[in-house]
């Protein structure tokens, strides 16, 4: 089975159907953000340097860092951001841009074996984005949409992945460097999104071979309650093949499911972690207490 390495300067992490999910950050991100967007464009990156330091602190192995701004420089806002980020936390990240001067300036001053976020299998698409990926020994996002849009068949958005994973290899990039994302549609707008998502991802494990990745709360866009529809969805397509999403870590429903899933699918270990989140404390006085019974034991068997 695949296994997607990504490395900061210090840090190694694996993306793999045998490890524990990839939960990658998604609040460095501007779009639907005005302040955020203000503040970058001005060269204030306060709220940037707090996002990140909050994200790694709730669990996230890696933050995607995107600077798509209207009107500004995004190559040289999302350089600086990538520096800015790299200086404060040791996760490796992921450089969101659909624009490939940008993507071309944050691979230029990181440090370590970055993921790429993304490329498309429109023809031009590929042919700028994939040279760019090998040249710097990136990883690659292929999002399954070419020239004709997002099919909402999910034969045909899993052909557009084998396509774009095709033609990394043909590129020298091996099919272990691409992380596919099908496209997860919202559930309240078509009701088989959940299926397709479910039936793309077990095809992209079991045919493919590769690693797969989403925008999480896309399942819930519209409906009440999304943080507990998000939360089982993530579970579900961890069981169905996913080994990566891209969500907000601050969110505790969401990482509760991922935690959940990583237990059922036998990846922690002894079910060490969600132990170590989850178990109740002592009652105060129980250690004591419990010190006191051995004591008493001890005694009666020595008299």
């Amino acid at each position: 089975m695949s296994r997607t390495l990504v490395s900061s300067h210090k840090q190694e992490v694996i993306i793999g159907f045998d490890q524990p999910f990839c939960i990658i950050g998604e609040r460095i991100n501007p779009t639907g953000r005005k302040k955020l967007a203000a503040e970058m464009a001005a060269g204030d990156f306060s709220t940037v340097e707090r996002d990140a330091l909050a994200q790694v602190a709730a669990g996230a192995q890696m933050l995607d860092v995107n600077a798509g701004i209207p009107l500004a420089d995004e190559p040289a806002i999302l350089a600086d951001t990538v520096k800015l980020v790299q200086s404060l936390v040791d996760v490796p990240l992921s450089i969101d841009s659909s624009i490939v001067a940008a993507l071309e300036a944050g691979l230029s001053v990181y440090q370590g074996k970055a993921l790429v976020n993304s490329v498309t299998g429109e023809e031009d698409r590929l042919e700028t984005v994939l040279p760019l990926v090998k040249k710097h020994g990136a990883a690659v996002v292929a999002i399954s949409n070419d020239e004709t849009g997002i099919s909402e068949d999910p034969d045909v958005r899993f052909e557009v992945a084998k396509k774009i994973v095709h033609r990394a290899m043909d590129y020298g990039i091996p099919k272990e460097d691409v992380v596919v994302d099908p496209l997860v549609m919202p559930i309240g707008a078509m009701g088989t999104a959940g299926r397709q998502a479910f039936a793309i991802l077990r095809r992209l494990r079991e045919e493919l071979g590769v690693n797969s990745t989403c925008g999480a709360s896309n399942i819930s866009f519209g409906l009440p309650n999304r943080h507990a529809l998000n939360a089982t969805f993530l579970a579900m397509a961890s069981c169905a093949g996913m080994t990566s999403a891209i969500l907000n870590p601050l969110h505790e429903e969401e990482m509760a499911g991922v935690m959940a899933a990583n237990v059922l699918m036998g990846v922690d270990r002894d079910c060490s972690r969600w132990i170590r989140k989850y178990r109740e404390p002592a009652p105060a006085g129980a250690e004591a207490a419990e010190g006191a019974g051995r004591r008493e034991r001890r005694r009666r068997r020595a008299g």
